[in-house]
C-alpha cells in the first residue's frame, strides 16, 4: 500500500505548568500532528514539535513539507521507507526547515505496522507489553511546594523511580530539592538526577561525590557534562563508581554510535526516531550497555522501549499532550503499556482537531487556558 496523501494540523496551547531545566523553560506547547494517508485508507500519525519557538502557520508548514519531503515519499510503501539506506554524502546532510525528522519516522512506522496488522513493538521484534516507567518532573522551575506536590502525587499512584532536574548555580539549592523528594517519596525509591550538562568534568565528580556524601543514592547522574566531552564522561564513569553515567539525549545516532565506542556512558539515552532509536539499541545491546527511553511524545517510545533488550526504564513528564489522541498510552502503578492496537495506537482525536487546532500563529497572551491534564489532579 502507497503513500497516496497527507494532512497536516497545528495546535498551540498554554501547558499547565513551566517547564525546563538549569538551561531552559517553556510555558506553551506548539505542535503539528502530520497523518500520511495510504492508497488503503489507513493513516500513519506524527508529530512535529518545537519546543521554544512558534511553528509558522499551518499552511507554511504544509508548504515546506509538500517540497521537501512528499516528492521523495509519495507513492511510496511505508514499510520500504522505514527500511531503506540512504547514503549520506555531501549536500544532502543536511537538517529539514522544520523539524519533521522525528514525526516523519513515526508516521512511517505507524503505518507500516497498520499495513502489516500488528502493534509497533511486535513488528519492532519485542516479545513484553510494558516497561518501568519512572517520574520525571522537568522540574527546574517550580516553586518548593510544587516540586513536592508533584512528586508525592507520583509516588501515591504507584511510581517507585524518580528523576529531578539539578545543575542550579547555586548547588545548596541542588540538594535542598534532593531532600524535598526523599521527604515524599517511598525510602529505598530509586532516584535520578539531570544536570542538562551544566557541569564541567573535574565539577561533576565533586558535586555527585557531595550528593552521596549527603545520602542520596543515585541510579544515574543524566548528561552531567557537554555532550562532545567523551574524555570527561569516560573520566566520571570510572570514577562515579556508586552511580551511573547516562548520556547522549543531545547526540544524533553517529553522535550515540561514537558515544559507544568510545566507552563514555555506562547508559545511553535515546528518544522517539523509531528507526535510529533501534540502530543504536542494536549497537549498545552488542557492547551489553543499557539503554533509557527519554521523554517521547505521547509515549511513543514505549514500543522501543518493549522491543530492545537493553532498555529497563521509560521517562515519563505528566505533560498536557493526551487530549490530543483519542486513547493515550496506559501507565498504572509505574508501569507503561505498549498497545495491542495496529500500528503504535495513538489515533488524533477529531474533537482536538475542531476544539485546539490552531492554523495561525497567537500570541502567548491569546492562548487561552491550558487543557486539562487528566493525569494530574486538579
Amino acid at each position: 500500500m502507497t503513500l497516496e496523501a497527507f494532512r497536516i494540523t497545528r495546535f498551540q496551547f498554554a501547558r499547565d505548568r513551566v517547564i525546563g531545566d538549569s538551561q531552559v523553560r517553556a510555558d506553551d506547547v506548539n505542535v503539528a500532528a502530520l497523518e500520511l494517508i495510504s492508497k488503503s485508507g489507513a493513516v500513519g500519525l506524527g508529530f512535529i514539535q518545537t519546543l521554544f519557538t512558534a511553528l509558522p502557520a499551518e499552511d507554511e508548514i504544509f508548504r515546506i513539507f509538500a517540497g521537501e519531503i512528499w516528492p521523495a515519499i509519495e507513492g511510496e510503501a511505508a514499510i520500504a521507507l522505514v527500511h531503506r539506506q540512504s547514503r549520506p554524502r555531501g549536500g544532502n546532510q543536511r537538517a529539514f526547515t522544520l523539524p519533521f525528522h522525528e514525526a516523519l519516522q513515526v508516521a512511517l512506522w505507524d503505518l507500516a505496522a497498520k499495513e502489516a496488522g500488528l502493534p509497533l513493538h511486535r513488528l519492532l521484534g519485542g516479545r513484553r507489553e510494558r516497561v518501568k516507567a519512572y517520574a520525571s518532573g522537568l522540574d527546574f522551575h517550580l516553586a518548593d511546594d510544587q516540586f513536592q506536590s508533584l512528586f508525592a502525587y507520583a509516588s501515591s499512584i504507584g511510581y517507585r523511580a524518580f528523576k529531578i532536574k539539578v545543575g542550579h548555580a547555586d548547588f545548596d539549592r541542588d540538594l535542598h530539592r534532593l531532600k524535598l523528594l526523599k521527604a515524599v517519596i517511598p525510602a529505598g525509591s530509586e532516584i535520578m538526577v539531570d544536570a542538562n550538562e551544566a557541569w564541567s568534568a573535574k565539577e561533576a565528580l565533586m558535586k555527585i561525590e557531595r550528593i552521596q556524601k549527603e545520602g542520596h543514592d543515585l541510579l544515574w547522574v543524566e548528561d552531567p557534562i557537554l555532550r562532545s566531552d567523551f574524555d570527561g564522561l569516560r573520566l566520571l564513569r570510572r570514577s562515579a563508581s556508586r552511580t551511573q553515567i547516562n548520556t547522549g539525549e543531545y547526540l544524533d545516532l553517529t553522535g550515540k554510535r561514537l558515544l559507544l565506542e568510545a566507552e563514555a556512558a555506562d547508559m545511553i539515552n535515546v528518544h522517539g526516531q523509531v528507526g535510529d532509536v533501534m540502530k543504536i539499541g542494536w549497537l549498545a545491546a552488542e557492547k551489553a550497555v543499557p539503554v533509557s527511553l527519554g521523554n517521547t511524545f505521547l509515549e511513543v517510545g514505549v514500543h522501543m522501549a518493549c522491543a530492545l533488550p537493553e532498555v529497563e526504564w521509560l521517562e515519563y513528564s505528566f505533560q498536557n499532550f493526551d487530549h490530543l489522541v483519542d486513547e493515550p498510552i496506559r501507565i498504572k502503578d509505574g508501569w507503561a503499556y505498549a498497545p495491542e492496537r495496529p500500528g503504535h495506537g495513538l489515533v488524533l482525536s477529531e474533537t482536538a482537531r475542531r476544539d485546539w487546532a490552531r492554523p495561525h500563529l497567537l500570541a502567548r497572551e491569546d492562548l487561552g487556558a491550558a487543557p486539562k491534564n487528566t493525569r494530574l489532579p486538579t
